[in-house]
């Protein structure tokens, strides 16, 4: 029996979920769809330059896992510039952060930039 899926703690939903060619149809054909905690692993790691231990430890997953979708993260936005495909970033196994205090820090932008709950999974 595999192992019940741990949620991956994901800081924020990102402001623009849709990138790619201008002039392209959006048909299934001409889509990549990269998971919301996939997009995370890539905001922590690569601009926010966390390892991926640390980036493992702020998403509350194991490192092995972050080497795992961070993998797959970035195959997925070479095959959306080299083919020309527009990138969906949705869904995911991934829950939202609780911003100040529970584990949230160096990283997080709810804790950057002072954002506190009002209702809304933003944080806006």
């Amino acid at each position: 029996m595999p192992r019940p899926m741990k949620w991956r703690k994901v800081c924020c939903l990102p402001e623009n979920s849709k990138f790619g060619p201008l002039d392209l149809k959006v048909d299934d054909e001409n889509i990549v769809r990269m998971t919301v905690d996939e997009y995370e692993a890539i905001r922590l790691i690569d601009l926010e330059g966390f390892t991926q231990e640390e980036c493992a430890k702020q998403m509350d997953v194991a490192r092995t896992t972050v080497q795992g979708i961070y993998a797959e993260a970035r195959k997925k936005i070479a095959e959306s510039l080299v083919n020309g495909k527009v990138l969906l970033i949705e869904g995911g196994e991934y829950r939202l952060c609780e911003g100040f205090g529970n584990g949230c820090g160096r990283g997080c932008r709810r804790h950057r930039h002072g954002w506190r709950f009002a209702g809304s999974d933003r944080g806006d």
